[in-house]
C-alpha cells in the first residue's frame, strides 16, 4: 500500500513492541528531545494554523499503531509480515528493486524512511504473527490503531478490543481493493470533539438588537452573519442594554442579517455598539464496533462518494470480505467463476441488510476482477482521509468520520472500450497491481504522457509521486515529465512536502524533487526547470513547448499564475488539471479541450479591500491593526529606500538636483527624498531616536489628533453618535519603557532602521541599560493640532500624490542646502538597503516590529490584540497548509490523468471540494462547453479559433474578406488585446482598411502569428455587436514557416 508518514510530534517515547514479538526500532536516527512541549514552528508553522497548539500538543503525547503504512504522531509502530514483492513497487514509494530482489519484510524495508522525515517521532516496526489467536493486550500502549490489508474477522477482534478497553483505543480500518476502497472510523461510545470544524469564532458588529422575547439583533448593513441556528454566541461592548454583555445565548437564524435570541424584555433598551462572539461548544459523537453494526443489520452510519448507490457497493464489499474468509484469497483478475461466486454472496448479503439493496452486477463483477490490483491514486486519496482522522481521533478536533466511507474509481473502467481479459494479467512488473486495476493498454498510455507540471510545493510533490507509481513519462519511445519551480525549499516546507528532507533546505525545489522522485522509479524521464511560468518566459514555454504536452498540471498558490497558465492551455488546446488546498479544504478542477469550459470562464468574486479611512483612523478589528502595521512596514523599510535609490540612480549629485529646484524644475519625488535624506540617522542614537519619535507619531499624536477632529461627542447629521460601532476612540498611548510591548516596538524598529542605513547593531545597544540612557536625551514635542482632513468615506481610495504645498518646496531647499553644506550627501549617503518582507526568518524582526506595532494601535483602539503566531498568519498571508488534504486532492488529481490519458468522453471527469475536517467529499459534473450562436447556424465556443493565413502585402481589408470567404460572415471591428485595429465608427480607422496587416500589428521578427478578436454586425439595429471566437492570423502563407 501507498504509505503517508509522520507529520508533526512534539514529545518521543519509545514505542516499540517488546511485549509483542521481536521489534526493530529507529535507533540509528537521531532524535529531538521536546519535553517542554514547544512546537517548533519554523517546521510545524502551517500545520498550526490548521490544527492549533492545543490539538498538536495532543498529538506530541501520542502513540500509533499502524497495520502496516504509516501515519505520525509522538511514538509510532508500523507492522507488516509480508515480504516485498515486485508489484510493491507500483503501490509503495519507500520500496526499492533491491527491498525485493533481498525479499526484505515490508515494514523493516520502509522504516528508516518514515523515521527520517520526522525528527520528533519515534518510530519502530514489527513483523511479529497477528492473528485471530493473538494476545491484543500490547495494544494498551497505543491511542489509535489502523488497520490495512486485514481480514475482516480479525478487524472485528482488533476493533472489539479496542472499543471496549477504558479509554477506547481509537479504531480506524481502511481497505483498498483495485478500484474501490473503504474506510471506518470507531472512537467508542462517547468522543468528545471540542470544535467540529476548526474554523474561527465569527465576529459580527450589532446594528441593533429590539426589546421583546424573543429579542432581534440586526448586525451591520451589508455584513452577513454567516451564522446557523443552534449556535452559541456572547456579547461585549454593547452600550444601553448592557445586561447582554458577558451573557450567552442560543440563537435562531432569521435572515442573513439578524437572529434571535433570549427574552429581552426587561433589559434596558439598545443604545448603539456591541459585538456578538461565536462560541465554541464541544459535541459528543457516538460510534458503534464493526461487529454491532454488521449485527443489528445497520449496516452504515454514513457513506459519502460519488456512486448513486452506496449501498450496492457496501453489499459487494461485504460480499467480497465473506470471499476472502472462505477461500483464503481475493478473486482472481477478471476469473468470471469467482465473479459468479462473489455475486451470489452479494446477493445473499443484500438480503440481510436492513435496507435490503438491489445488487448490482456491473458494481460486483468490476469488485472481483480487479480486487487483487490496486489504483495509487485511490490509496492516496483514501490515505489522505485515513491520515485526517488519526488526527481527530488523538486530538478530539473536527468531526469524526460516522462511520463509514467509500470512494471508489470505477468511472475508470466504465468507459473502457471492450477490453480483453489478458489486458489485465500480470506481466511480471512493477506496473501489475495497476494493470489489473485499468488495462495493459490504459498502462502504456500513461507511459508514453509528456506532462508539464508547473509548481513543485506541497501538492507538486505528491503529484510526483503518484507520476512515479503510475508509470508517468516512462515509456522509451516517448513521454517526459517536465516540472519547473523557482523556489527553494525552506524549513517550513518540509511538514507537507514529503520529497524533501533537512539537508535540502535552500536548494531548488525543482531538482531536489525530480531527483527523489527517480529513486522512486528509475524508470522515469523527467526534466526540472528553475523558471516561473508567465508573459516574461514564453519564449521558453512557448505555443511549440505547449503542443507538445499531452497534460498540464498546476499545483500553485495563487488565482493569477493559474488564469496565465489556463490562458495559454486554452490558446493551444492543452487539458489542465487543477487543484489547491487551504487547510483541510482541497478542491480538483478538470479542464479538457472541446468538453469543459475554462478556468478563466468563471471568476470568484474579488477579496473584499479594506477601507482606506478604516486602515488610516477607524480600525475595528485586529485585522485592520496588522495590515496598518504590514503597511508601514513596507511604506519605511522597502517602498521609500527604493524610490531613495532610484531617486539618486537618475541624478548622481545632491548638487545637481539642489541647482535643478532652485531654478523651478519639478522633480518627481524630490521632497519625499530630500526629506528622508535630511532625516537620515548616522548611529545607533539617532536610531533609536527616530523610533521614539515613530512611536509618539503613531499611537499618541494620531489619537489626540482624531479626538482634535471628532470630540467624543460628535453627532452625525441625523443625529446619531459619530463615536459608535464600528468606529471605536482612540485613546493616546503614553510610552513607558517598561512595557514589553512599548520596548519591543522600539527595538524592532530601530533595528529596522538600522539595516535600512546600513548601521552596525550590537547586543549591547540593544540593552536596557543603552536604550535608557538614549531615551533620556530623546527630546519629544509637544502635541499640537493640525488641519488636516480626516477621511471618513469608505468608498475613498488611498491619493496617489501627496500634493505639495510651497511651504513644502522651501523646507525641501532648506533642508537639501544644509545637508550638501555639511557634506552629508556623499555617494554613500545616496544609498539605502531596500529590505524585503521575509515571515519565516525570525531573527530579521519583521514579524515582531508588526507584531509591536499592531498590538500597540490595538491597544490604542481597544481591540483584542494578536499574538505572534496569529499575527504571522495574517500579515504573511499565510494558507494554511496540511498534508491530509494535500495527499487525498492530488489523489484525485491522478484519477483524473487516467482518464485524460484514455480520452474519455465528457461525462467521466469529476470535479471535487472537500473539507476533511467536517468531512465532506462533494464531486460534479464538470462544467459543459458552452456554444455561442451567432447566425445562419454558425456557432462557437471558448475552444474554437478561426484561422487566417496572409502574406507580406495582406491588408486590413484582405484580412475582413478573408474572413467572410472563408467562415461565411463579414466581421464589422477587429481588436488585438486592447488595442482596436478597426471600429468603423472611429475617427480615421476606414484608412486603416488599405494598411498592411504587419504595419498595423507591428510583431516582433520571431512571432509568427497574433491572435486577433472579432465582432459582427447585430441582427437589429441598437443591438450590441455578435462576438466572434478569436482569429489566429499567420502572417506567412505556411503557419509551419
Amino acid at each position: 500500500m501507498e504509505t503517508f508518514q509522520p507529520l508533526a510530534a512534539v514529545s518521543r517515547e519509545e514505542a516499540s513492541c517488546s511485549s509483542w514479538g521481536t521489534g526493530s526500532a529507529s535507533k540509528n536516527l537521531p532524535t529531538m528531545s521536546t519535553e517542554s512541549l514547544e512546537i517548533d514552528d519554523g517546521l510545524y508553522s502551517r500545520q498550526r494554523y490548521v490544527l492549533g497548539d492545543t490539538a498538536m500538543q495532543k498529538m506530541a503525547k501520542s502513540h500509533y499503531l499502524n497495520i502496516f503504512p504509516v501515519l505520525f504522531l509522538k511514538a509510532l509502530t508500523i507492522h507488516d509480515t509480508q515480504k516485498c514483492q515486485g508489484w510493491d513497487l507500483g503501490t509503495n514509494f519507500f520500496l526499492c528493486e533491491d527491498d525485493v530482489v533481498n525479499e526484505r519484510n515490508r515494514a523493516e524495508a520502509v522504516l528508516h524512511h518514515i523515521a527520517e522525515l520526522n525528527p520528533y517521532v519515534r518510530v519502530s516496526s514489527s513483523s511479529a504473527p497477528l492473528n485471530e489467536i493473538t494476545d491484543l493486550s500490547f495494544l494498551e500502549q497505543y491511542q489509535c490503531v489502523v488497520l490495512t490489508e486485514v481480514k475482516l474477522t480479525l478487524q472485528k477482534k482488533i476493533n472489539d478490543f479496542c472499543h471496549s478497553h477504558c479509554p477506547p483505543i481509537k479504531f480506524i480500518s481502511a481497505d483498498v481493493h483495485g478500484i474501490w476502497s473503504r474506510l471506518f472510523c470507531d472512537f467508542g461510545d462517547e468522543f468528545e470533539v471540542l470544535d467540529t470544524t476548526g474554523e474561527e469564532p465569527k465576529e459580527i458588529f450589532i446594528s441593533n438588537i429590539t426589546q421583546g422575547n424573543p429579542g432581534i439583533v440586526t448586525c451591520l448593513e451589508n455584513h452577513p452573519h454567516k451564522l446557523e441556528t443552534g449556535q452559541f454566541l456572547t456579547f461585549r461592548e454593547i452600550n444601553g442594554m448592557t445586561g447582554l454583555n458577558e451573557s450567552i445565548q442560543q440563537i435562531t437564524v432569521i435572515s442573513p442579517f439578524s437572529f434571535s435570541i433570549g427574552d429581552t424584555t426587561e433589559l434596558n433598551p439598545y443604545l448603539h455598539g456591541g459585538i456578538a462572539v461565536q462560541i465554541k461548544t464541544p459535541k459528543t459523537f457516538c460510534f458503534v464496533s464493526i461487529f454491532c453494526l454488521l449485527k443489528k443489520k445497520n449496516s452504515y452510519r454514513k457513506i459519502t462518494q460519488k456512486s448513486e448507490a452506496p449501498l450496492q457497493i457496501h453489499a459487494a464489499m461485504l460480499a467480497l470480505d465473506q470471499f476472502w474468509e472462505n477461500y483464503n484469497r481475493k478473486p482472481n483478475i477478471r476469473c468470471q467463476q469467482d465473479s459468479d461466486e462473489l455475486l451470489k454472496l452479494a446477493i445473499s448479503i443484500s438480503e440481510t441488510l436492513k435496507e435490503k439493496p438491489e445488487v448490482n452486477t456491473d458494481i460486483v463483477h468490476w469488485l472481483s476482477w480487479t480486487a487483487q490490483g490496486f489504483l495509487p491514486p485511490l490509496a492516496a486519496a483514501v490515505g489522505g482521509v485515513a491520515s485526517q482522522e488519526v488526527l481527530k481521533a488523538v486530538t478530539g478536533k473536527f468531526s469524526p468520520l460516522c462511520q463509514w466511507l467509500y470512494l471508489e474509481g470505477a468511472d475508470i473502467v466504465e468507459f473502457l472500450r471492450n477490453p480483453e481479459c489478458k489486458e489485465f494479467l500480470p506481466r511480471g512488473d512493477r506496473y501489475d497491481a495497476l494493470r489489473a486495476c485499468i488495462g495493459d493498454t490504459l498502462c502504456q498510455k500513461l507511459h508514453n504522457l509528456n506532462v508539464f507540471l508547473v509548481g513543485c510545493g506541497a501538492i507538486g510533490c505528491e503529484m510526483l509521486k503518484n507520476f512515479a507509481l503510475l508509470g508517468v513519462g516512462t515509456s522509451k519511445e516517448k513521454g517526459l515529465v517536465t516540472v519547473t519551480d523557482p523556489d527553494l525549499i525552506e524549513k517550513s516546507n518540509l511538514n507537507r512536502q514529503f520529497l524533501f528532507r533537512p539537508h535540502h533546505i535552500q536548494k531548488p525545489k525543482s531538482y531536489t524533487a525530480a531527483d527523489a522522485t527517480l529513486k522512486i522509479n528509475p524508470q522515469l524521464k523527467i526534466d526540472a526547470h528553475l523558471n516561473k511560468v508567465c508573459p516574461a518566459t514564453e519564449t521558453i514555454y512557448n505555443d511549440e513547448f505547449y503542443t507538445k504536452q499531452d497534460i498540464i498540471i498546476t499545483a500553485l498558490d495563487n488565482v493569477e499564475a493559474r488564469r496565465y497558465v489556463d490562458s495559454r492551455c486554452l490558446a493551444n488546446l492543452r487539458p489542465l488539471l487543477d487543484s489547491g488546498t487551504m487547510g483541510t479544504k482541497g478542491h480538483t478542477e478538470i479542464i479538457v479541450p472541446h468538453l469543459t469550459e475554462s478556468y478563466n470562464s468563471h471568476r470568484d468574486p474579488p477579496e473584499e479591500e479594506i477601507p482606506f479611512c478604516t486602515l488610516k483612523s477607524f480600525p475595528a478589528a485586529i485585522e485592520h491593526t496588522i495590515q496598518w502595521a504590514r503597511d508601514k512596514f513596507e511604506s519605511s523599510f522597502s517602498h521609500k529606500p527604493s524610490l531613495f535609490n532610484k531617486f539618486w540612480q537618475t541624478y548622481p549629485s545632491a548638487e545637481d538636483v539642489l541647482q535643478k529646484i532652485q531654478s523651478g524644475q519639478s522633480l518627481e519625488g524630490c521632497f519625499q527624498v530630500i526629506k528622508l535624506l535630511s532625516r537620515r540617522p548616522r548611529n545607533w542614537f539617532q536610531c533609536v531616536e527616530l523610533a521614539r519619535l515613530k512611536f509618539e507619531k503613531y499611537f499618541n499624536h494620531k489619537a489626540l489628533q482624531l479626538l482634535h477632529c471628532f470630540p467624543l461627542d460628535t453627532r452625525l447629521k441625523d443625529g446619531s453618535l459619530f463615536w459608535q460601532s464600528p468606529k471605536r476612540p482612540p485613546s493616546p498611548i503614553k510610552f513607558d519603557l517598561n512595557e514589553p510591548l512599548h520596548l519591543s516596538f522600539l527595538q524592532n524598529a530601530a533595528k529596522l532602521y538600522a539595516a535600512v542605513y546600513c548601521i552596525p547593531v550590537s547586543e549591547k545597544d540593544l540593552s536596557m541599560d543603552t536604550l535608557i540612557s538614549i531615551l533620556s536625551e530623546v527630546k519629544i514635542q509637544e502635541f499640537k493640532p493640525s488641519n488636516k482632513v480626516v477621511q471618513t468615506d469608505e468608498t475613498a481610495r488611498k491619493p496617489d500624490h501627496v500634493p505639495v504645498s510651497s511651504e513644502d518646496e522651501r523646507n525641501a531647499v532648506f533642508q537639501l542646502e544644509k545637508v550638501v553644506s555639511s557634506n552629508e550627501a556623499t555617494k554613500s549617503d545616496l544609498q539605502m538597503t531596500v529590505l524585503s518582507f521575509e515571515k519565516d526568518d525570525d531573527s530579521n524582526g519583521h514579524i515582531d516590529f508588526i507584531t509591536a506595532a499592531s498590538n500597540l494601535r490595538a491597544r490604542m483602539y481597544s481591540i483584542e490584540p494578536a499574538d505572534r503566531f496569529k499575527t504571522k498568519r495574517i500579515a504573511g498571508k499565510i494558507i494554511p497548509a496540511i498534508a491530509t488534504s494535500t495527499a487525498a486532492v492530488s489523489g484525485l488529481v491522478a484519477l483524473e490523468i487516467i482518464k485524460v490519458a484514455g480520452s474519455y468522453p465528457f461525462e467521466a471527469y469529476k470535479n471535487c471540494f472537500l473539507n476533511l475536517a467536517i468531512p465532506v467529499i462533494v464531486f460534479t459534473e464538470t462544467s459543459e462547453v458552452r456554444k455561442t450562436e451567432i447566425r445562419n447556424g454558425i456557432s462557437f465556443t471558448i475552444w474554437d479559433r478561426w484561422t487566417v493565413h496572409g502574406k507580406e502585402d495582406f491588408t486590413l481589408l484582405d484580412f475582413i474578406n478573408a474572413v467572410k470567404e472563408k467562415y461565411g460572415i463579414e466581421p464589422i471591428m477587429v481588436v488585438q488585446g486592447v488595442k482596436m485595429l478597426y471600429v468603423p465608427v472611429m475617427p480615421g480607422h476606414a484608412k486603416r482598411l488599405k494598411l498592411t496587416m504587419h504595419k498595423l500589428v507591428k510583431p516582433s521578427t520571431e512571432k509568427k502569428y497574433v491572435d486577433l478578436t472579432v465582432s459582427f454586425a447585430p441582427d437589429s439595429d441598437g443591438d450590441e455587436d455578435l462576438p466572434g471566437p478569436p482569429v489566429r492570423y499567420y502572417f506567412n502563407h505556411d503557419p509551419d514557416e
